[in-house]
C-alpha cells in the first residue's frame, strides 16, 4: 500500500483546495520542487501532481513547475500527473519531461475515444481519474455532476487498457473527513486493474482501514491536506502501511 503525497499546483504554488473550489485554496509552499524533494527524503515511493489551473483551463498551465519537480526527484520515484491533458502531444511531452504516469479525467468522460487512443499510444502510462459524488461521475473541476455511473465507466475504461483508476470522493476531498471506504471497495471489487483511493485521508486510522481492504485491489492512497496540516505524519503512515500490508 503506497501512501502518495499530493502536490496540487495553482499559479506555480503548492496548494490544497476544499472540495475542488479554486477560491478555497490554501497555499502550503511557494516552492513545489522543494516540497517534492522533501517527500522523497521522507520515503515517498510515488508522487501525485495536479495542474489545477490546467484542469479548469483545459490545457497545461504549470509546466515549468512540473519540470522543476521532475528534476528535483531525479527519477528516484514515479510521478503521476493530471490536469488539463486533452491531447496526445501533451502526454508525450510530459512523459519526455520525466512524468511516469499521465492521469486523464474529464477528457476521458467527455471523449472516451481520446482515452482509448492514449492507452494504445502510451501503454502502461495512462491512469484514469474518476471523481464521483454519490456514485455519479463529476467533470470540469467537479463543477458538473454527470449521470454516468462510476463503476460502469471504470469497467469500460479498464477494457481500453488503463494502468489504474484513481477514485476520488469529491464530498470528502480536502475536508479531513475520512476515506469513503465502502464506495472505494465497491469500485475496486468491480475491476481487475488497481484502484488508488483519494479524498478524505485524515489520520492513521484511515491508513489502517485501507490496509484492511488492500486485498480487494486498493494499492495506494493519495493524501494532501492531512500531511500539510499535520493530522497525518507521512513517515508514520507509510511505515504503518508497510507493516500492516506485508504478505502473510
Amino acid at each position: 500500500m503506497l501512501i502518495i503525497p499530493a502536490i496540487d499546483l495553482k499559479e506555480g504554488q503548492c496548494v490544497r483546495l476544499k472540495q475542488g473550489q479554486m477560491d478555497q485554496a490554501t497555499v502550503f509552499s511557494e516552492d513545489p520542487a522543494a516540497m517534492a524533494a522533501h517527500w522523497l527524503k521522507m520515503g515517498a515511493r510515488r508522487l501525485h501532481l495536479v495542474d489545477l489551473n490546467g484542469a479548469f483551463a483545459g490545457k497545461p498551465r504549470n509546466e515549468e513547475a512540473i519540470r522543476h519537480i521532475t528534476a528535483a526527484v531525479g527519477g528516484e520515484m514515479p510521478v503521476q500527473l493530471g490536469g488539463g491533458i486533452r491531447d496526445l502531444e501533451t502526454i508525450e511531452r510530459y512523459l519526455d519531461n520525466g512524468v511516469s504516469y499521465v492521469i486523464i479525467g474529464t477528457a476521458a468522460v467527455k471523449n472516451p475515444g481520446f482515452l482509448h487512443e492514449a492507452c494504445d499510444a502510451f501503454p502502461g502510462h495512462i491512469i484514469v481519474g474518476l471523481d464521483a459524488q454519490d456514485g455519479k461521475v463529476a467533470v470540469d473541476g467537479w463543477s458538473k455532476v454527470t449521470g454516468h455511473d462510476v463503476v460502469d465507466l471504470a469497467r469500460r475504461f479498464e477494457e481500453y487498457g488503463v494502468e489504474a483508476v484513481i477514485y476520488t470522493d469529491i464530498g470528502r476531498d480536502g475536508m479531513l473527513s475520512g476515506v469513503n471506504i465502502d464506495a472505494t471497495v465497491h469500485l475496486a471489487r468491480s475491476l481487475t486493474v488497481p484502484v488508488i483511493a483519494s479524498g478524505g485521508v485524515t489520520d492513521l486510522d484511515d491508513v489502517r482501514k485501507l490496509c484492511a481492504v488492500e486485498a480487494d485491489g486498493i494499492v495506494g492512497a493519495i493524501t494532501g491536506r492531512a500531511i500539510y496540516q499535520g493530522t497525518l505524519n507521512f513517515g508514520e503512515a507509510q511505515a504503518l502501511a508497510d507493516r500492516l500490508c506485508q504478505p502473510a
